[in-house]
């Protein structure tokens, strides 16, 4: 809380007047001083009406322009920051000092006591700490405070201000929510004079037991206190409902002695019987007040309910029911201040209008002066509620329930307006009688009273000119007249949209209001009405302002307005009449002009200008002319010249007067009726309105002729059908037509619309009379009930999903310090003949605390309308705040309720939730959080240095290069701090601190913390702090265990455990020779070659193999006891005893068997080896002359599994990529905190695909998003499944994907890149990263990815992996000989060159480049060109499309990656690759790479084509080989005997026929390779084009380094000079090669190269998501080049520039931005 108000302020200088009046106060308990233009209760009396006489408002002052803001008064208080808000309506009232003061109240429970003329602030108290919204769990209403909302009372004879506050029970609780069970409400009696408390209050409401109800009690945090206060007699009254109807409310009645404080009602809406389970029938009113006739009786409105004791029975008035819901009610207010209930009203449609939330009690049941009397109805009521229905109820006999025709409403009348209503009517009792409704989105509707044959009627007779919000707000209607004068009405309407406060002269002209002025009010407070004093009209607003307008001069003319002409026949001017005027100061006069309508005429003016000095006077003459019927007015206004302060221009005259025909005059009001929005059948017996006849002449008035049409108003004319009810025409039964109707008055003719039937209909009416001819025309429509749809739209923005009750609308995952923004639509589905959708209960999650949110109040605010098509929609944010990384995610949800008038709706709660995430640096937990967890800022050098040792201190700094540092060490704690520096160690900091503390952003990247240095008053040096999970608990730390540990898996290899050597040979059949015997080297090594299994044997053997041969089994993992030779800490197998590796991410069987069946005589051969959870088994009939076994097994897998097969319907297809534009899936989705994948399918149940993403979401689809794709890597989908750990639901993009069994097709050829097909476990196979059997009597054709060879007896081999690819499987006989071609399509990896053979695809060094010896970029870039230029080297390799780069041996940190990760063509040769951003493609002289086998002998070699012929008659063996680092591109071999045809085509992989690129040391490899001799062998070939994965950002070049996406200023550029600007060639290198000698550099618009050694960054400029810029190089389609007022950004790494360079340091200004 910032500040508060102190309990009591005065000035510290007080008048004369005012100290006396002070020290009197001491003395006097009683005091009358009620003011004559006071206004002490809401509406101004107890009625409501709002009909106020006493405030001298002229119409012509108020339309002039000296009519105006007279002040602003901003009130001091603030709560949290936030503003005071005015929802309780001011009071007005004069003192016994003689002075008017207005009396506030405000939200923050503050009252203040301000001077009515001059605004100044007099006194001022808080009486308690306010209730906070939030605790109201999204209920944001009124935000963020709830202490005073009612409007309070007055009592002029004790000088007492009566109000309510809601507050908390402990004042000492501070400024936070302290929940709704502490909440409390608060009666107070306040002396007006000093604001101080009067004796015995306040009183506190809390577990106030109702009376009529002993199960239910009060609590002041669930209950609302909106309606005004109502002062009878000795006794106080308050209605009390709900927030935003939730909790278990009950609507309140509660009463208390003024004096003694004591309750004497305490009545629940919910009665004897009710439940008190059973919520509903507040009392809120819109605001509006308690109503009392002031002789004994109070009436009010209330809301919806539940309880529904009301059904088919009608039951009268006089026996109402326990529970008034939806009600009028009538009470008496007893002797000792109970409440009797005498009488009630309920809508026959009860029931649908609670199912609506359609409150009959959204405003007050007002009671209308006695002019409205007629016949035996001597009071009448009106109230209108959400159902937009405005109801004219006898307040002495209210109807009761279903006691009307047709089981129909028992009432003097009603009105179906538009759209909902929350306003009070507007009543002026002259001129005939007028009421004015205010509908939201519509204009306000105006009523004429009539009464006909003692029958009371309300006929819409005009419209304001402009239509009212359309949104929740528009004001109660208030009517001033100049004391009580006809032709002085004024109606004041204030609103929350276009002019804040209209006024409108009270009786319309040709059907519209007339609007005088109009003002604007900042923040006008919804359901506002004008409250007045002396001249002066006042209103609050919620941005803490009371503002008034008056007149702030004196007149410098006095001229005894008004003038009254009395009454006057039409078209016959009166006699002429004297106007005298005097002037008050001396003055002169400038013109005297008429204005207003007509009627009147003015002459002999003087001379003009006239000079006059003061008590001077003049004078002229005016006369009355009517021109037509009724009260007419006009104004003269003289206008005048002074020097005298304080006095106006202007001086206006009014001259009144009444015309009169003494003939018949025919006038018929309105000259259209319409009935709108009537649904067809909903009304038995129909709808129905009037329309007034009158004869507004002397004489009686005889009507000729009516004559019906329904083309036009001029016809043709028909014969109407008789009823009995009257003449009907078209749907329209005209009830009442009078014959004849005599002089001055007006007949009432009911007009009932019959909407059985759906359409549109009209009639016209001809009435011919001696007093004139007039035409009224009648159209109405009926159609089908509003059908609401409500959707929200998909995470990506593209397409919407269906809301389903109970099911939360989503936003997915949402990375912090980002926004997601979604939009939620509702459109009325009905029929086009349907009637519009109302919103009838819409509360958004506006200003509620959490990460969700609505943008506004505006969009889908209640009282929405949307005709059958139309649609709108409101915009929800989730915004996530900046935390750092490795934090855990949390679900942030909200709440928007919403109600429609559809029967079939219901109040539904929309649920909607969003997760908040934050990046995740290596090493992962399978559940794809980091293993270091982020444990908070702590104090360094506490008093030592708390962590250590310092791992690096680096430029590129960021916390998962730290946290990879720290892994790689093994330590428990890590840390950055000083932007650039990362420390460990094994003990935790001393103490934590505030986060705030951390303030430093990371040298490599300023969206991250690395550590700081305090906020103002904790200066010194901070620790961003990150903890080992498995080692720290988030208390006490454990040490990691020292070793030596079982290397759980490395390069892309999982460790399968220890084994045994086999029986008969090698269990893996090559071995090579890495240079470092680590399990790190061998893998390496086993990988370059594409093996699939490798081994570490004897503490230094390594061994590679495609299969685990002759019998070699799992062992116990102690047997494998040797340490490594060259790293202590790991295991590297024992004598006999291998630690084994698979490669992938992946879990095997215990075994596995392929078998083949046989035809004719030949054995049958057979062979055993591993296979995979996800496999799937081909068989072929082959026929072989020899037979071979070998036989292996695998370990039995133990941990969560890919799901083959969900529900028996769902077949598992991979772990598959999002759509890089739109969703993979968008058909619908749902997310569930307990996800499995059963829920998923059953959800998808009907749809081709189901996947599961995040371990929550799932999503459903009949076809996949184009861009999306199979997973390089198929253990990226590591997310378990919160609802069942034993298996995997995706990760984070990425989709654990299925297809429906009944889609399956039994045969797919697809290449990786497209979607797949669905297919089902018993018909294909899906393999990746697998190996592929050669036999020795058939093969199999099949889509590999990263595949290798292995050598086998027999064709059928069950295998695949974590990222799988639909598979063929063929197999076609052959009686001679087989030629298999496989040709590439697109760009290839050249497999040699020169006296070069293709070594891989390497990433980068760390801090150092890969090969360093030599560079020579060049725009015209080949693999010959680089090998030529690098001839002198061991190794040379291709970057970025465009560089070459030479070296003898690689830089640290260089690894080997997949060769789809080198995946830009080459600057010469469109056909070839040349590396990537941070790749190259590497090439090696008659060698292999440092690190994996040495070089073989110079007779090794790679040939693109080989050809082999053999004679031998006997056998056949098939072989193939597929790696990632291999290529053949093509192969032939012909056969004497019997043979098969095997093709194998692969989308991500190069693959070699019969070779290896990495040449092993210890042997020398032919053009044909095989594992035993054979007569006869078939080789084949294959070959794919690597597919970039799409455009990225360049990371830079050898000197710059990628800063950020950012946005150019407002003003100038970021970089002060375009050196390139080139829309064919540009690309990043191009840009940053230029920009060689500058600090900075950027691309931006594809095209244009920026250079600059500074930034200007002083105006707006700031960075963006690299989202935003996303214009593609012309030059290099696979980067990214800045975008419409964004710039790729890099900056000059002179750390990095002198490491490439080798020549030291590299001086430019600084490192970095």
């Amino acid at each position: 809380m910032t500040s508060l108000l102190p309990k009591m302020v005065m000035p510290r200088i007080l008048s004369t007047t005012l100290l006396f009046a002070f020290i009197l106060s001491f003395f006097i308990d009683n005091v009358a001083s009620l003011g004559a233009t006071d206004t002490i209760t809401w509406g101004g009396d107890n009625s409501r009406a709002g009909y106020q006489t006493n405030h001298n408002m002229d119409p012509s002052v108020v339309a002039s322009s000296q009519f105006g803001q007279l002040f602003k008064t901003a009130l001091p208080g603030k709560y949290n920051g936030a503003a005071e808000q005015i929802y309780s309506q001011p009071l007005v009232y004069t003192t016994s000092d003689g002075i008017q003061y207005v009396y506030l109240a405000t939200t923050q429970n503050n009252v203040y006591k301000i001077n009515a003329k001059t605004g100044v602030i007099v006194a001022q108290r808080n009486l308690h700490i306010p209730f906070l919204t939030a605790d109201l769990n999204g209920c944001v209403d009124i935000n963020p405070t709830v202490g005073v909302t009612a409007t309070g009372v007055i009592d002029p004879s004790t000088d007492t201000w009566y109000l309510t506050s809601k507050t908390y029970a402990d004042q000492n609780g501070g400024n936070g929510a302290q929940g709704k069970p502490n909440g409390r409400y608060y009666v107070h009696a306040i002396n007006v004079n000093d604001l101080t408390e009067r004796p015995n209050f306040p009183v506190d409401l809390e577990n106030t037991v109702a009376r009529n109800n002993p199960s239910r009690w009060f609590n002041g945090g669930i209950h609302h206190q909106r309606p005004a206060l109502l002062h009878s007699g000795q006794f106080i009254y308050a209605g009390f409902a709900s927030h935003c109807v939730q909790y278990n409310f009950t609507g309140w009645i509660m009463g208390w002695d003024k004096t003694t404080g004591a309750t004497v009602e305490r009545w629940a809406t919910e009665g004897a019987g009710v439940p008190n389970t059973t919520p509903g029938a507040g009392v809120w009113m819109s605001g509006g007040g308690l109503t009392s006739d002031d002789a004994g009786s109070l009436f009010f409105a209330s809301g919806n309910g539940y309880a529904s004791q009301l059904s088919t029975i009608p039951v009268n008035g006089r026996n109402p029911p326990t529970s008034l819901e939806e009600a009028a009610v009538h009470m008496t207010i007893n002797a000792d201040g109970s409440l009797t209930i005498v009488d009630f009203f309920m809508p026959f449609e009860k029931t649908q209008l609670d199912g609506a939330d359609r409150d009959l009690g959204t405003t007050p049941l007002e009671l209308l002066p006695s002019q409205f009397s007629c016949g035996d109805i001597k009071r009448i009521g009106v109230v209108t509620g959400k159902s937009g229905k405005t109801y004219f109820l006898n307040m002495d006999d209210l109807g009761g329930y279903q006691n009307g025709p047709n089981k129909q409403d028992d009432i003097v009348g009603v009105y179906q307006n538009e759209n909902s209503v929350y306003s009070g009517a507007g009543v002026y009792p002259l001129e005939g009688g007028y009421i004015y409704i205010n509908v939201i989105q519509y204009p306000t509707h105006v009523f004429k009273f009539s009464c006909s044959n003692g029958v009371p009627s309300f006929t819409k007779v005009a419209d304001s000119p402009t239509k009212n919000s359309y949104v929740l707000g528009t004001g109660h209607g208030t009517v001033t007249s100049l004391n009580g004068q006809t032709g002085t009405g004024l109606l004041w309407t204030s609103d929350v949209q276009g002019y804040n406060l209209r006024i409108y002269k009270a009786v319309p002209e040709n059907g519209l209001l007339t609007q005088i002025n109009q003002f604007n009010i900042p923040g006008v407070t919804k359901f506002t009405r004008p409250v007045f004093g002396n001249g002066i009209c006042y209103i609050g607003t919620t941005q803490g302002a009371l503002y008034a307008f008056g007149s702030p001069v004196n007149l410098p003319i006095n001229c005894t307005s008004p003038y009254d002409f009395g009454v006057a026949n039409l078209k016959t001017p009166t006699a002429s009449t004297t106007i005298s005027c005097t002037a008050n100061v001396d003055v002169t006069v400038n013109n005297i002009t008429l204005t207003g309508d007509p009627n009147f005429n003015i002459s002999g003016l003087p001379t003009i200008p006239l000079a006059l000095a003061a008590g001077a006077k003049f004078s002229f003459q005016a006369l009355f002319n009517p021109q037509a019927v009724g009260p007419q007015s006009s104004d003269v206004l003289v206008g005048t010249q002074n020097n005298v302060a304080g006095y106006s221009t202007s001086t206006p005259v009014s001259l009144r007067g009444t015309g009169q025909s003494v003939n018949a005059l025919l006038s018929i009001s309105p000259i259209t009726l319409a009935f709108q929005g009537a649904i067809a059948g909903a009304s038995m017996g129909g709808v129905n309105q009037s329309v007034i006849i009158t004869n507004q002449g002397n004489s009686p008035l005889t009507i000729s002729q009516i004559q019906y049409s329904i083309v036009s108003e001029t016809g043709p004319f028909v014969s109407p059908n008789t009823t009995s009810s009257g003449p009907r025409a078209s749907a329209f039964t005209f009830i009442g037509l009078p014959n004849t109707i005599p002089g001055n008055t007006g007949v009432t003719v009911t007009v009932n619309f019959d909407t059985s039937l759906p359409g549109n209909f009209a009639a016209y009416l001809k009435v011919t009379s001696d007093g004139g001819t007039k035409v009224f025309d009648v159209v109405g429509t009926a159609g089908s009930a509003p059908v609401a749809l409500v959707e929200f739209q998909t995470i990506d923005g593209t397409g919407w999903v269906k809301y389903q009750s109970g099911k939360n609308f989503t936003f997915g995952n949402v990375t912090e310090n980002t926004t997601r923004s979604l939009k939620m639509r509702i459109t009325n589905n009905g029929t086009s003949d349907g009637a519009r959708l109302s919103l009838t209960v819409s509360k958004p999650p506006f200003g509620v605390a959490g990460i969700i949110g609505a943008n506004n109040q505006v969009d889908l605010a209640e009282g929405t309308t949307l005709a059958p098509g139309e649609n709108a929609t409101a915009t929800l944010y989730c915004s996530v705040p900046k935390s750092q990384w490795n934090m855990d995610p949390y679900v942030g949800a909200a709440v928007w309720t919403l109600n429609v008038d559809d029967p079939n709706f219901g109040k539904q709660y929309i649920q909607f939730d969003c997760t908040a995430v934050s990046e995740q640096a290596p090493p992962l937990q399978p559940n794809g959080l980091g293993y270091y967890r982020y444990t908070g800022c702590f104090k360094e050098n506490n008093p030592g240095r708390q962590l250590k040792t310092q791992f690096y201190g680096s430029d590129n700094n960021t916390e998962a290069m730290c946290i990879n540092a720290c892994a790689a060490a093994g330590v428990t704690f890590c840390a950055t701090q000083y932007n650039r520096e990362c420390w460990g160690g094994p003990n935790i900091p001393i103490q934590k601190v505030d986060d705030v503390n951390c303030d430093y952003p990371c040298s490599g990247d300023i969206n991250q913390i690395c550590g700081g240095n305090g906020i103002a008053g904790n200066a010194g040096s901070y620790l961003s702090l990150f903890a080992d999970s498995r080692y720290f608990d988030g208390n006490t730390s454990t040490s990691p265990p020292t070793g030596p540990f079982v290397n759980p898996g490395v390069g892309g290899y999982t460790s399968l455990g220890c084994y045994t050597e086999g029986t008969n040979g090698r269990a893996l059949q090559q071995q090579i020779t890495p240079t470092t015997k680590t399990i790190a080297n061998c893998v390496a090594g086993c990988s370059a070659k594409g093996y699939t299994y490798a081994g570490m044997e004897y503490g230094g053997e390594c061994w590679c193999g495609n299969a685990i041969n002759n019998g070699a089994k799992s062992t116990a993992a102690t047997d494998c006891s040797m340490t490594c030779s060259d790293n202590a800490t790991e295991y590297c197998g024992a004598g006999s005893r291998l630690n084994l590796y698979q490669k992938g991410n992946l879990t095997i069987s215990s075994s596995s068997t392929s078998s083949s069946s046989t035809s004719g005589s030949a054995p049958t051969s057979t062979s055993s080896g591993i296979s995979t959870t996800s496999s799937l088994t081909s068989t072929s009939s082959i026929s072989s002359s020899s037979t071979s076994t070998s036989t292996g097994s695998a370990p039995t897998q133990t941990g969560p599994q890919i799901r083959q097969v969900v529900s028996g319907t769902w077949a598992y297809q991979a772990c598959w990529v999002e759509a890089t534009t739109g969703r993979a899936l968008s058909t619908k989705m749902y997310a569930n905190d307990s996800m499995t994948l059963e829920m998923c399918g059953a959800f998808c149940s009907g749809n081709t695909y189901f996947g599961v993403e995040y371990g929550r979401e799932c999503w459903c689809g009949n076809t996949l998003g184009a861009t999306s794709k199979n997973a390089t890597n198929q253990a990226d989908c590591n997310f378990l499944c919160p609802g069942d750990k034993t298996t995997y639901c995706g990760a984070g993009n990425r989709l654990q994907l299925y297809a429906a069994m009944s889609a399956a097709t039994s045969s797919t050829s697809r290449s990786t890149t497209q979607p797949p097909t669905p297919i089902s476990p018993s018909s294909t196979a899906t393999l990746t990263n697998s190996s592929t059997a050669a036999s020795s009597t058939s093969s199999s054709s099949v889509s590999l990815t990263d595949s290798s060879s292995t050598d086998s007896s027999t064709s059928s081999i069950t295998s695949s992996s974590s990222s799988s690819v639909p598979v063929t499987t063929t197999t076609s006989p052959s009686t001679s000989s087989t030629s298999t071609s496989a040709t590439p399509t697109g760009p290839t990896i050249v497999p040699s060159v020169g006296a070069y053979n293709y070594a891989g695809c390497y990433t980068e060094g760390t801090g150092v480049r890969a090969l360093s010896g030599g560079s020579f970029p060049n725009d015209t870039n080949t693999i010959a060109s680089c090998a030529a230029s690098c001839s002198a080297f061991t190794y040379f390799g291709a970057e970025y499309g465009r560089e070459c780069w030479c070296g003898n041996s690689f830089g640290t940190g260089a690894t080997l990656t997949k060769d789809s990760d080198c995946s830009m063509l080459c600057a010469g040769d469109k056909s070839a690759y040349c590396g990537a951003g941070n790749r190259l493609t590497v090439y090696v002289k008659n060698g292999t790479v440092s690190g994996g086998s040495s070089s073989s002998s110079s007779s090794s070699s790679i040939s693109s084509t080989s050809l082999v012929s053999s004679s031998a008659p006997s056998s056949t063996t098939s072989s193939s080989s597929s790696s990632s680092s291999s290529i053949s591109s093509s192969s032939s071999t012909s056969s004497q005997s019997s043979s098969t045809s095997t093709s194998s085509t692969l989308s991500t992989s190069i693959t070699s026929s019969s070779t290896s690129s990495i040449i092993p040391s210890s042997s020398s490899v032919s053009s044909l390779s095989t594992s035993t001799p054979t007569s006869t062998s078939t080789s084949t070939s294959s070959s794919a084009s690597t597919t970039p994965t799409g455009p990225v950002v360049s990371t830079g070049n050898s000197n710059f380094t990628y800063y950020s996406c950012i946005s150019e200023p407002s003003s100038g550029r970021l970089l002060s000079k375009q050196v390139l600007n080139n829309g064919t060639r540009m690309t990043i290198e191009l840009c940053l090669s230029t920009c060689y000698n500058y600090q900075y550099a950027g691309v931006e618009y594809g095209r244009e190269c920026w250079c600059g050694n500074s930034l200007n960054l002083a105006t707006d400029a700031s960075n963006r998501t690299d989202s935003e810029c996303n214009f593609l190089c012309p030059g290099n389609s696979t980067e990214y080049c800045g975008a419409g007022s964004r710039l790729s950004l890099y900056w000059f790494d002179s750390v990095k520039a002198a490491a490439n360079s080798g020549s030291g340091p590299v001086t430019l200004p600084t490192n970095g931005p």
